[in-house]
């Protein structure tokens, strides 16, 4: 039997051994896939709760109330009397924001002199806070523009003139992609292979650690491959290697193309691209994951380091991705690691495709680089798992 074919068929008498192995790749990244999509499944935040401190009390201030209510994406959980109470419901998470109506609020603009409406709100919550800040400044502008334009109404100005006057200069917003700026669309989309990015790192460097850990390495590579006692080489290695490798590499594929179609068709975001191409990439993203982490156990011959350093270069890919924090905002080293994270290059490559519909070939690079990379690593694998044989001594650790 080939080395391919022998560590396939081991690997698959592994997981049906082990029902918390075959769990982590089959059904609970199935589960945890579904959760995130059911988390994000509202599309936009509605009905953020706001405290109103009101010290105006006049028919202006009430008609602002109510519009702040009426607007979808704000709710008057509360009024509050003082500065006290104001700070006191911020601190406890009872509202993200407070809108504060000054005293004297409509004589001040019946004179002509202008009031302020404050905002008092929680900038660590940014989405929260920069929902509340332009959901309340519509608002507020949309009043203060209905009370010019009723003040110029009765010094007799003409309707047609008074839009001009009121905005002279306008700004046309376009938004070409996510016109609706949902965040199951964008955000759900991206962490689904984010999530499955962390996966296929920690299957690959425990499928490989595991069997040093039990002291299996030899067995492993040499006991069925070889007659005579003879030692396995670097070719044989590497051709075992992936045989190890596939089936976690086809549940966790699997799985994330599961969402994302979940997402596609169940869901109504059209891909306005090739979903074909999205698989592939996603296909190129996993063999490279699985291969960085074999990498890791094989470099390191441990299976609690290769974890550690499975956790310490995936957890954070989703946050150098661009995707949450603009990649040309960041500083050059920051910018650099990002570059050098496979999900970034992804993460583009799915923009691009389920979204703005690039041409195939604009991404083709990206999808040549992981699978070059992916090679690079499964011979570092190889080597270092080569090496492993060597020294019987590095096998048990923990």
């Amino acid at each position: 039997m080939s080395p391919f074919a022998a560590s396939l068929r081991r690997e698959w008498g592994r997981l049906r051994a082990s029902p918390w192995d075959w769990a982590m790749v089959s059904w609970v990244p199935l589960l945890a896939l579904g959760l995130m999509c059911w988390i994000f499944s509202a599309g936009q935040p509605y009905r953020l709760p706001i405290a109103v401190w009101n010290e105006d009390h006049s028919s202006l201030s009430r008609q602002l109330v109510r519009m702040l209510d009426a607007t979808p994406g704000l709710q008057v959980r509360q009024t509050v009397l003082n500065r006290g109470e104001a700070a006191d419901a911020l601190q406890r998470m009872e509202v993200y924001g407070v809108v504060h109506i000054p005293p004297d609020l409509a004589r001040d603009v019946k004179r002509g002199a202008g009031g302020t409406i404050t905002l008092l709100h929680n900038a660590q919550l940014a989405t929260a806070s920069s929902l509340l800040q332009r959901d309340v400044r519509q608002v507020v502008g949309t009043l203060s523009a209905g009370v010019e334009m009723q003040a110029a109404a009765k010094r007799g100005s003409p309707q047609q003139v008074l839009r001009v006057q009121m905005e002279p200069i306008k700004t046309q917003l376009v938004a070409l992609f996510n016109v609706s700026t949902n965040y199951e669309q964008f955000l759900a989309a991206a962490l689904v292979p984010a999530l499955i990015h962390i996966l296929a790192m920690t299957a690959g460097a425990w499928s490989v650690g595991r069997e040093l850990r039990e002291r299996t390495l030899g067995q492993w590579l040499n006991e069925g491959l070889l007659p005579d006692g003879q030692r396995a080489g670097l070719a044989r290695v590497a051709a075992a290697l992936p045989g190890k490798l596939l089936l976690p590499a086809l549940l966790l594929w699997g799985s994330g193309m599961a969402a994302l179609l979940y997402l596609a068709q169940l869901r109504g975001w059209a891909v306005a691209g090739s979903m074909a191409w999205i698989g592939v990439g996603l296909a190129a993203l996993v063999a490279l994951s699985l291969a960085a982490g074999a990498a890791l156990a094989g470099i390191t011959l441990s299976l609690r380091t290769a974890l550690s350093g499975t956790g310490l270069l995936s957890a954070p890919a989703f946050a150098f991705s661009g995707v949450g924090f603009p990649l040309l905002a960041m500083t050059g080293s920051a910018r650099g690691w990002a570059l050098a994270m496979p999900y970034t290059h992804y993460a583009r490559l799915q923009i691009e495709q389920w979204q703005m519909g690039a041409p195939v070939a604009q991404t083709l690079p990206v999808v040549g680089g992981l699978l070059l990379a992916t090679l690079v690593l499964l011979a570092l694998a190889a080597a270092g798992l080569l090496r492993g044989l060597q020294r019987p001594d590095k096998w048990g650790g923990r």
